[in-house]
């Protein structure tokens, strides 16, 4: 079991840029990766980046290069987003989500077993 609190959600004007933190408690030592979901009104939760928590290799969707950047800091078994150049688009739910069990299928949510309760993330245009 894994739980993880995700923080630093808010309203920010485009071109702006807002943080997200996801803190796991429990059992950590079990998690492989480690992932940022979005989701809207509406539509299904998208995938938006994902890091391997021991490697640190990181995946982002297409929409996302080049202005977001997920990391990790093992120590405080924290992962991070780095959101820089928002966009309106941007505004969603944003989830973290852990998962024990390697899958080259990262950018699925059913491949994640642990969830956080998720943080809203507004860009105002």
């Amino acid at each position: 079991q894994v739980q993880l609190v995700e923080s630093g959600g808010g309203l920010v004007q485009a071109g702006g840029s807002l943080r997200l933190s996801c803190a796991a408690s429990g059992r950590t030592f079990s998690v492989y990766t480690m992932g940022w979901f979005r989701q809207t009104p509406g539509k299904e939760r998208e995938f938006v980046a994902a890091i391997r928590w021991s490697g640190g290799s990181t995946y982002y969707t297409d929409s996302v290069k080049g202005r977001f950047t997920i990391s990790r800091d093992n120590t405080k078994n924290t992962v991070y987003l780095q959101m820089n150049s928002l966009k309106p688009e941007d505004t969603a739910v944003y989830y973290c989500a852990a998962t024990p069990t390697y899958s080259g299928s990262y950018f699925r949510a059913i491949s994640y077993r642990d969830w956080g309760q998720g943080t809203q993330v507004t860009v105002s245009s």
